[in-house]
């Protein structure tokens, strides 16, 4: 503005150069108040321009807007540790159910092999229902339920051994009938048939089977060399004949008291798959010639070395859902030379209830004895030396008088 006020005033100053000294002067005064005035009005304006181009904030609305980012920090940083808080406890609540999926598809999965073992053993029993009699001879008994059916492994030539057994703890009659009604307890000799089936061995069992009735007979050529095959024999026969909670298997030349057979096992009746012994670890015999010689050897490591975990074969004790699973799998189940192995072999790698009671391999007496005078009755007893009682068809009714339960114990048990 001041620039062009001094170029007009110039200007006009110029075009007048002609005029009088006086006049000029006057003119000339009234020309400087009004640029003054002029320059004043144009600061005065520029000041005010700026101002409000160029307003300043007070201080109360910095103030106010510090204020807001200051509270929206601390929103964020709230909602962080509150996100942060819930996030732990999502991933303990996630982790909890996790733990309670992987219990639960354990149980469904345990449960899942039961139902498998027990749809074999139904198989197994309807095949033998309608095809007849899973062996010659045996006649399907109707089903009921059980405590125990208790096989005798017996051979042609024990006749003498049998009938000391029916001489001393097995109940003979009607004594046997009302064992079978009244405690559901089922004992039976186990026998397979000859090589020339309907031969004079295989004749000389059906006439004593006639005058006893105290036979199963099963689908397998007797021979010692076959023990494993005929014990896979006997527990899928059983299973097919008699629904019982525990399966046992007895050698004919041991003492039995049923009674403390039937009260141990029922102890344990609450419990899957039980396994039920006296469990050892013998040495693996690779030399030829010895007896209990095994001639797979090489599969149990060096030589030396020990077999795993098994119950001894004088007498063993399995539960329903064991006796399914070798119902089930028997066509795939490898049997070595031995059968006691042969059987711990087919439950390594399931879920089996290894139990321990030495009350199943008491020695003859005095051992027997004393426990007996002591209160503590054995379940079977022998010899082990022998595998069996030495010379039992002379000794077990000493064994039996001196360390029997007595001849009623059976009837006044409870299980």
């Amino acid at each position: 503005m001041g620039l062009v006020v001094k170029t007009v005033v110039g200007m006009s100053s110029k075009s007048r150069g002609g005029v009088g000294g006086g006049e000029a002067s006057a003119r000339s005064m009234v020309s400087r108040k009004w640029t003054l005035l002029l320059c004043v009005g144009s600061f005065c304006a520029g000041l005010f321009f700026t101002n409000r181009m160029w307003a300043i904030p007070e201080p109360k609305e910095i103030i106010r807007r510090t204020g807001n980012k200051e509270a929206k920090m601390e929103l964020i940083a709230s909602d962080c540790d509150v996100k942060s808080i819930s996030t732990k406890q999502e991933s303990n609540d996630i982790l909890g159910e996790f733990s309670k999926t992987h219990h639960s598809v354990q149980t469904l999965d345990k449960t899942i092999s039961n139902l498998e073992m027990e749809l074999g053993a139904a198989k197994a029993a309807q095949e033998s229902f309608l095809n007849g009699s899973p062996t010659s001879g045996n006649t399907p008994v109707k089903k009921r339920k059980y405590l125990m059916v208790v096989g005798i492994n017996t051979a042609f030539s024990s006749r003498k051994r049998r009938d000391s057994v029916r001489a001393t703890w097995m109940p003979q009659g009607e004594k046997r009938k009302k064992l079978e009604e009244e405690k559901g307890i089922i004992i039976r000799f186990v026998i397979g048939h000859s090589a020339t089936l309907g031969g004079i061995l295989d004749k000389a069992i059906e006439a004593e089977d006639m005058k006893h009735g105290d036979f199963v007979k099963l689908d397998h050529v007797e021979g010692y060399l076959e023990l494993s095959a005929k014990t896979k024999a006997y527990f899928v026969t059983a299973i097919s004949m008699w629904d019982a909670e525990f399966y046992v298997k007895v050698d004919d030349d041991i003492h039995v008291n049923i009674a403390t057979l039937a009260t141990t096992l029922a102890r344990h009746r609450s419990k899957p798959m039980v396994y039920i012994g006296c469990m050892k670890s013998g040495p693996v015999l690779a030399q030829k010639g010895v007896k209990y010689h095994e001639p797979e050897h090489w599969k149990f490591g060096e030589a030396g070395n020990k077999y795993f975990r098994h119950a001894t074969g004088q007498l063993y004790a399995i539960s329903k859902d064991l006796a399914s699973y070798i119902s089930l799998n028997q066509h795939v189940l490898h049997k070595y030379a031995n059968e006691d192995v042969s059987l711990g072999s087919w439950f390594i790698g399931l879920d089996v209830h290894y139990i321990d009671d030495r009350r199943l391999c008491c020695g003859t007496p005095p051992d027997c004895e004393w426990k007996a005078q002591a209160g503590n009755l054995c379940v079977a007893s022998f010899d082990w030396s022998c595998s069996g009682i030495c010379k039992s068809v002379e000794r077990i009714r000493d064994v039996h008088q001196r360390c029997g339960e007595g001849e009623n114990a059976i009837f006044n048990s409870v299980f």
